[in-house]
């Protein structure tokens, strides 16, 4: 029997504008500590709509230097 698919999460997040409803910041960084010099002297842009609450840009300013250009 099929399992009836429903978006109840994804309305609720888009209620309370969460953009980081996929990507806790536990999650980035238990898989970005295996890729720390691959990160060493790079550039990484960061698509995220508000710096001050995308967690990928809290987990690079908390693990490399930042350049905000």
């Amino acid at each position: 029997m099929a399992r009836n698919a429903t978006n109840k999460l994804l309305h609720k997040a888009k209620k309370s504008k969460s953009d980081e409803f996929y990507t806790q910041y536990c999650d980035i960084e238990n898989e970005l500590q295996y890729y720390r010099e691959h990160f060493s002297d790079k550039v990484v842009y960061c698509n995220c709509d508000d710096p001050r609450v995308s967690n990928f840009f809290k987990y690079f300013c908390s693990e490399f230097l930042i350049i905000l250009a």
